[in-house]
């Protein structure tokens, strides 16, 4: 059902005040990265993925995702009618379903026979849902390319890909920090993930996959290593292989830093130089 190439490993841009994510972009593309994506928390307006998509020439442009608490089926239409042919070929559009909907899966569906019938140029092909529980796998299978993960181990992505099939477009946004202090890495994945568990689905997947109510409350080292990865180059790189080698078509890699560890586009560089042929 893909109408898409996402390639093996994407890059998750920050979008920045100082617009350095436009420049990054141009960069991580040059490096080989196949598709950028931008945080859906970030993306108060469409905007930002217009500009990345004029900044590049050939990737593909995601948002990981587009909430529906925040943007709606005509806030999708504005952004598509911004674009000419080509950029909306480029653009891959990710949506995760209202954190404040009393029925979440009912409330995207209503979204996508929204999104349907206003004829917006994203169709089923073109787009993914964010998804880690069987009943959110099968929507994506049938109304979507696929579905987006996080906060997962192979383990789980090997078990959604039974769900999904072999045809759907299976894509892990993996945490990462590049850096070999381990207890500092941690620390650096904790200040996000205290805040990701609270959220929707995540801690409820955390423990489909085996983990504790004391693991989600206490981050344990077990649950933080499991579901991020740390260290160096090679380690982040070991970390996207488990997943592909797990049947995910693609990975993002999502780079946290508290400041004095590597930014996204430095990680990118870094794990290019290592592994030249995985971001292509």
């Amino acid at each position: 059902m893909s109408e898409f190439e996402l390639g093996s490993m994407g890059l998750v841009l920050n979008v920045a005040d100082d617009r350095a994510h436009i420049e990054q972009a141009a960069e991580a593309e040059q490096l080989g990265f196949s598709t950028l994506w931008l945080p859906g928390g970030q993306l108060e307006s469409l905007e930002p993925l217009v500009e990345l998509l004029r900044a590049t020439k050939k990737v593909a442009v995601a948002p990981g995702i587009i909430p529906l608490d925040v943007h709606g089926v005509a806030d999708v239409v504005r952004l598509v009618d911004l674009l000419d042919d080509g950029e909306a070929e480029r653009l891959v559009a990710g949506f995760g379903a209202s954190q404040r909907a009393a029925r979440p899966i009912a409330g995207m569906r209503e979204f996508l026979d929204e999104l349907d019938a206003a004829d917006a140029r994203v169709p089923a092909g073109r787009r993914l849902i964010a998804a880690l529980g069987p009943r959110k796998l099968e929507l994506a299978r049938e109304r979507s390319a696929g579905a987006i993960m996080m906060l997962v181990t192979p383990e789980h992505t090997a078990w959604a890909r039974e769900v999904l099939g072999p045809d759907a477009t299976l894509v892990v946004h993996q945490l990462a920090v590049l850096d070999t202090d381990v207890d500092r890495a941690r620390q650096t994945l904790r200040a996000t993930l205290g805040f990701l568990l609270g959220v929707g689905g995540y801690a409820a997947n955390v423990r489909r996959m085996g983990f504790g109510d004391d693991d989600i409350a206490g981050l344990s080292d077990e649950l933080v290593d499991a579901i991020a990865t740390t260290g160096d180059a090679e380690a982040i790189i070991a970390a996207v292989r488990a997943h592909l080698s797990a049947g995910a078509d693609h990975v993002a890699l999502s780079v946290l830093s508290n400041g004095d560890q590597p930014t996204p586009i430095e990680v990118a560089r870094a794990v290019a130089a290592a592994d030249p042929t995985l971001p292509r």
